[in-house]
């Protein structure tokens, strides 16, 4: 598994530890660094994770607005707390890493939603980023 993939991972603990617990995406963030700073042989996945969550902090009023608008009729709030966390960061990979291309990140976030969420996540997830990608 490529040092991104597990980055992707990482970010997907964050923001999915942060919205379950109601808590910011920074603090949880935080929490992580110290954690990582004792782990010096996953710092490669450690920083982009901390790039990918650092970016959807700054960005996610964007964010949440692409997904609720590509989401077709479904609130960001009725979904699934794991599924948010996928497209915010296939939302900020799509918009605002311009190193990954646009079937790479859907491809990555319809992985985890198939590993971490339900059946019908991964068909949900591609269905919404894709939109995105087409509109961007």
């Amino acid at each position: 598994m490529s040092a991104r993939s597990k980055a992707r991972k990482r970010a997907l603990d964050i923001l999915y530890q942060s919205d379950v617990r109601g808590d910011e995406f920074a603090v949880t963030l935080a929490a992580e660094a110290k954690r990582a700073a004792a782990e010096p042989a996953r710092e490669a996945s450690w920083l982009y994770a901390r790039e990918i969550v650092d970016g959807v902090i700054d960005a996610r009023d964007e964010i949440d607005e692409q997904i609720v608008t590509h989401a077709r009729d479904w609130k960001l709030e009725r979904m699934p707390a794991v599924d948010r966390a996928i497209l915010r960061i296939g939302v900020w990979e799509l918009l605002y890493n311009d190193e990954v291309p646009a079937a790479v990140a859907i491809d990555e976030a319809v992985e985890l939603a198939k590993e971490f969420s339900t059946d019908d996540s991964g068909s949900f997830v591609h269905g919404v980023l894709a939109r995105i990608a087409r509109a961007g």
